[in-house]
């Protein structure tokens, strides 16, 4: 059975890249009937936060992305956080220890950077020299003694390391630039090497599906499982995610954490939707999938080497297409807590249909759901007039029309939109005068814009009173 993992560090919110790799992994285990498992890698003890765990499960929750494993909802090769398997990790480096697969080494701080400016002095790339690799029983008992700390190094052979990745084909690691590395800290914790291939092991874990930044840790990763006497699993590097001039996605290309998108008011759909398509892609030039379209199609064959670009633009395109074909009802479910915060409704939410009516009016309009208040806000509350409009569009002239207007309304029997505009239009024809010249005056005398929804559709639902109201208002 494929099974496969998401494992993110609680050091922060869920970011847009990582947020594709557990997208990618998910529609691979349900196209291929297997299991995803979600782990939390939180041994990084100064900077992992319990409430950044939480955000990172609410946040793929929110984007429709379900895990057989985690946690959360535990499984049968729990615990699924790093922090409660620290125990296991010794218990292997000890067994790895008594073979003589790795070593204590006592190298100090300034030891090691020693050896660092010694390679570069070189031209080698920075490495450990293996000066703790031999010592003998003696010598490690007198740092022992002299309560010297130590980690732990796995030996490394000098070979070729070959893996056969399902996007990037064959790579080769040449054996002479890795050097024996740290598997267990002075701390008694692991590093982030070591703990993965113990987990993704005692997980079994059948393909390793990654960012392409990972590539560099693969060849340890190897040494570890055969030091272990594993199976590898198949690996598979992803793309990176970059920013539109092609550099690494980051903050200077504005909000990089699928929380921040959120807040933003896009719909989990439209996200799960776009970064679906971020370095992978069908042979049909298709863009709008539905969650069982994407898992039916996804395939890691079609997965592009070349980096994806995310491209804010396109996704705000894709979210105001999926917010013209989402029901109002749910746009309005959706819009309740940006209205809140706006301070244009109460918990009471007497006013609902009232609202989703005011929503519809604008719906092809927005692009995403923190637009909503703006657009509705006349609706709610009484319009603010800008002098720079008001003196643009009203003067003694449209004064006198508006009045006019005030009448015809006053007359209007069944105060519908057809009606509305059928008496409306019948007065410029009599008098004579072209449509914007009414139109326009009209508009920002009852809602404050000088652009919105549907002329008519818009009064209708204002009604006959409060465009009454605000037209005499307007006019004094």
């Amino acid at each position: 059975m494929v099974r496969v993992r998401f494992a993110p560090s609680p050091t922060g919110f869920l970011h847009i890249g990582n947020a594709r790799t557990a997208l990618f992994n998910y529609l691979f285990a349900r196209k291929n009937k297997g299991k995803f498992i979600l782990r939390i890698e939180d041994t990084d003890k100064e900077r992992s936060r319990k409430e950044y765990e939480e955000a990172i499960i609410e946040d793929l929750k929110w984007l429709g992305i379900e895990w057989d494993e985690g946690p959360d909802i535990g499984g049968e090769f729990g615990p699924y956080r790093q922090s409660e398997r620290i125990n296991i990790y010794k218990g292997f480096a000890e067994k790895l220890l008594k073979e003589g697969i790795v070593y204590k080494c006592f190298c100090t701080k300034e030891e090691l950077e020693k050896m660092r400016e010694i390679a570069q002095q070189k031209g080698l790339p920075p490495g450990y020299d293996g000066r703790c690799r031999d010592l003998t029983k003696e010598k490690i008992n007198q740092y022992e003694r002299q309560g010297r700390d130590y980690v732990l190094r796995l030996k490394v052979p000098e070979e070729k390391i070959e893996i056969n990745d399902l996007i990037r084909g064959k790579v080769v690691f040449e054996g002479e630039y890795l050097t024996d590395f740290v598997i267990m800290k002075s701390d008694g914790t692991p590093t982030f090497n070591f703990a993965v291939v113990i987990d993704d092991y005692l997980m079994k874990i059948t393909h390793v599906i990654r960012g392409e930044d990972h590539l560099s840790n693969t060849p340890k990763h190897i040494l570890i499982f055969r030091a272990i006497g594993a199976e590898l699993p198949q690996f598979a590097h992803m793309s990176m995610t970059l920013g539109p001039d092609r550099t690494r996605l980051s903050k200077r290309h504005g909000a990089t954490s699928v929380r921040a998108y959120r807040e933003e008011g896009y719909l989990p759909e439209a996200f799960f939707n776009y970064i679906a398509l971020l370095g992978w892609g069908t042979t049909e030039s298709r863009e709008i999938f539905t969650k069982e379209e994407l898992i039916n199609e996804f395939s890691i064959e079609r997965c592009h080497k070349a980096s994806a670009v995310f491209d804010k633009e396109k996704l705000l395109w894709m979210n105001s297409y999926y917010i013209r074909n989402t029901s109002i009802d749910r746009i309005y479910q959706l819009s309740l807590p940006f209205l809140r915060s706006a301070g244009l409704i109460n918990n009471s939410e007497k006013d609902e249909e009232y609202i989703k009516k005011a929503i519809f009016l604008e719906q092809e309009k927005i692009k995403t759901l923190k637009e909503v208040p703006y657009l509705i806000e006349f609706f709610l509350k009484e319009p603010e007039y800008e002098r720079e409009n008001f003196e643009n569009f009203i003067n003694e002239e449209t004064k006198k029309t508006l009045a006019d207007i005030v009448q015809i309304f006053e007359k209007i029997k069944d105060f519908k939109k057809e009606e509305i505009e059928n008496k409306v239009r019948g007065y410029c024809k009599e008098k004579n005068i072209k449509t914007s010249l009414v139109f326009h005056p009209l508009r920002f005398a009852v809602s404050g814009r000088t652009k919105g929804p549907d002329l008519f559709g818009m009064i209708e639902l204002l009604g006959r009173e409060k465009v009454i109201e605000r037209i005499k208002k307007l006019i004094k």
